[in-house]
C-alpha cells in the first residue's frame, strides 16, 4: 500500500505542477507580460511539429513491427497531436491565415485527437473494439495520415468550413475540454494500474505524458494568448511527445545502439527477430517467470523457436511466425501468479493445487491483454494447454475450436518439458519423447502438427541436437552461478 502510494506522487505531480506554475505566473499580473512574437510562434511550433510527426511515424512503423497494437493507437494519437499541431502553428494571424479563431481551434482539437486514442491504447487488446481496428492495422496509420492531410488541404482551401468545428467557443470548448481530460484521466489510472504489476518504461512513460496534456488542456481553456502564461501550454505537448518517445527507446532499443536495435528489428529471419523482440521488459517478465524454477531454465525460449520450427514446416505465414515468437517467449508467463510452494512442490499436487495451476494460462492472458499482444498471440497464451480430445484446460476446447497457433504451441511445449529436467523427474531422450508425441496424435494433439512434427524430426535432427546444447550450456550457466 506504501509503494502504491509513493508510486502516484509522481503522476499527480505531472498534471498538478505545472498547472501551479501557469497559475502563479498568472497571479503575477503585469508580470504575466505578453510576447506577441507571430513569427516565432509560426516558426517554432511548425518546425517542432513537422518533426515530431516523422517521430510518430516512425514509432508506428515500430509498432506494426512489433505487432504491439497498443504501440499502433499510441503512433496516431501523436502523429494527431503533432498534425493538429502544425495546422496551429500555420494558421498563425499574419501568415497564411488571418483569422485569430484558427489557432485556438485546432489546439483543442490536437489534444481532444490525441487523448482519445491514448484512451484506445488503454482498452484491453481483446475488447471488441480493439479486435476489429486490428483487422485493418496495416491501414490505420496511413489511413490517418491521409485524413490529417485532407485536413490541411481543407483548411488552406476553405478556411470557412473551420467553423463548423466550435472549439473556441461556449458550451462546446467545455465539453471538448471535459472530454480531453476524462479520457486522459482514464488513461493514466489504467497504465498507472498496469504498471504496478510489471515495471513496464512504456506505460510509465504514458502517464506521465497524458499528465502533461492534461496540464495543458487546462492553459488552452484558461490562458490568454500570448501571455508568458499561455506559452506553457507549447512546451508542455512538446514534452508529453518527448517523454513518451523516451518509453519506447527505453522499452523496445536499449539492446546495444539503437542502430543495430533497428537494425534487427527489421530483419525478416523469425528466429532472429524473436531475439530482437525480447525486449527489457519483455525480458524481466521472463526472467521472473523461470526465476520461480529453476528448472524451467530457458524453457520460454525454446519452446518458441521449437514452436517457430514446426510452424515453418506448416508453411505458415510470415505473421503468423511472428505471432508464435510473441505468444511462445511468454506462454507462461501466468505463473507469476501461481505460490511456489505449489509451483516447485515435489510431490503429487492435490485437486485444489492442481486447479490453481491450471489458471496460469488465464492469469498469462490477462497479464499480456493489458500489454497490447494481439488476438494470436493471446490464443497462445491461454490456449496451449487445451487438448485435442477436450480434456485440456482452461477452457476445455477440443478439435480445432483451438487456435492453430496454440496447437502448435502445444506439441513444442510438451516435447520441451519432456526433454528437460524437472523438480520430479529427469529428462527423457529425444526418442522417449518423440514416442509420446506420436501416442498423443488424436488425443492430446492435432494429428496435423504430429504429423510435422514426425516430418521436422527426420529431415532436421540437428535442430533438436543444437537446442540440447544450447539447453546444456545455459544449465551450466546456471549451476555456476548458483555455487556462487
Amino acid at each position: 500500500m506504501q509503494l502504491k502510494g509513493k508510486s502516484v506522487i509522481g503522476p499527480i505531480l505531472s498534471v498538478v505542477l505545472p498547472i501551479g506554475v501557469f497559475e502563479w505566473v498568472r497571479s503575477l499580473g503585469t508580470k504575466d507580460v505578453s510576447i506577441v512574437v507571430p513569427a516565432g510562434h509560426f516558426h517554432i511550433v511548425t518546425i517542432v511539429a513537422a518533426l515530431a510527426m516523422l517521430v510518430a511515424i516512425g514509432v508506428g512503423i515500430t509498432g506494426h513491427r512489433l505487432r504491439n497494437i497498443k504501440v499502433g493507437f499510441m503512433s496516431i494519437a501523436y502523429l494527431s497531436l503533432s498534425g493538429v499541431f502544425f495546422l496551429h502553428g500555420l494558421t498563425t494571424p499574419g501568415f497564411l491565415m488571418h483569422e485569430d479563431y484558427m489557432p485556438k481551434i485546432f489546439a483543442q482539437l490536437s489534444v481532444l485527437l490525441t487523448s482519445i486514442w491514448l484512451a484506445l491504447s488503454a482498452v484491453s487488446s481483446d475488447h471488441w473494439s480493439v479486435r476489429q481496428l486490428s483487422k485493418s492495422r496495416v491501414w490505420l496509420l496511413p489511413g490517418w495520415l491521409i485524413l490529417l492531410g485532407a485536413l490541411c488541404a481543407l483548411t488552406i482551401g476553405f478556411p470557412d468550413a473551420i467553423d463548423h468545428l466550435p472549439l473556441n467557443i461556449n458550451p462546446y470548448k467545455w465539453i471538448a475540454a471535459a472530454a480531453t481530460c476524462a479520457a486522459c484521466l482514464w488513461t493514466m489510472y489504467r497504465y498507472w494500474r498496469a504498471n504496478q504489476h510489471a515495471r513496464i518504461p512504456l506505460q510509465q512513460a504514458i502517464v506521465y505524458s497524458t499528465g502533461f496534456i492534461v496540464a495543458a488542456q487546462y492553459i488552452i481553456l484558461m490562458g490568454s494568448a500570448w501571455k508568458l502564461s499561455w506559452w506553457l501550454y507549447h512546451f508542455l505537448l512538446l514534452g508529453s511527445l518527448l517523454t513518451m518517445l523516451l518509453g519506447l527507446v527505453r522499452q523496445y532499443f536499449s539492446k546495444g545502439s539503437f542502430s543495430t536495435s533497428l537494425r534487427i528489428l527489421f530483419q525478416s529471419d523469425p528466429r532472429a527477430w524473436l531475439e530482437a523482440w525480447i525486449t527489457p521488459s519483455v525480458h524481466a517478465l521472463i526472467m521472473a517467470t523461470e526465476a520461480r524454477d529453476s528448472y524451467t531454465a530457458g524453457h520460454n525460449k525454446r519452446v518458441a523457436l521449437y514452436a517457430l520450427r514446426l510452424g515453418e514446416v506448416m508453411g505458415l505465414s510470415k505473421h503468423q511466425l511472428q505471432a508464435i515468437a510473441h505468444g511462445g517467449v511468454v506462454h507462461d508467463v501466468g505463473k507469476l501468479r501461481v505460490p511456489d510452494a505449489i509451483l516447485n512442490k515435489k510431490g503429487k499436487l492435490t485437486a485444489e493445487e492442481r486447479l490453481v495451476i491450471e489458471r496460469h494460462p488465464v492469469s498469462g492472458y490477462e497479464i499480456c491483454r493489458q500489454l497490447g499482444f494481439l488476438k494470436d498471440e493471446l490464443s497462445i497464451i491461454r490456449s496451449h494447454h487445451e487438448k485435442w480430445d477436450g480434456t485440456g484446460y482452461p477452457d476445455r476446447l477440443s478439435g480445432e475450436g483451438i487456435p492453430l497457433l496454440a496447437r502448435i504451441a502445444a506439441v513444442a511445449d510438451v516435447y520441451d518439458a519432456l526433454t528437460s529436467s524437472r523438480s520430479y523427474r529427469l529428462a527423457m531422450s529425444h526418442e522417449d519423447a518423440m514416442e509420446i508425441i506420436l501416442t498423443g496424435s488424436g488425443v492430446h494433439f492435432d494429428p496435423v502438427c504430429v504429423k510435422a512434427w514426425e516430418k521436422l524430426a527426420s529431415i532436421d535432427a540437428q535442430f533438436f541436437l543444437e537446442i540440447a546444447a544450447s539447453d546444456r550450456t545455459l544449465r551450466l550457466a546456471h549451476t555456476h552461478k548458483a555455487a556462487q
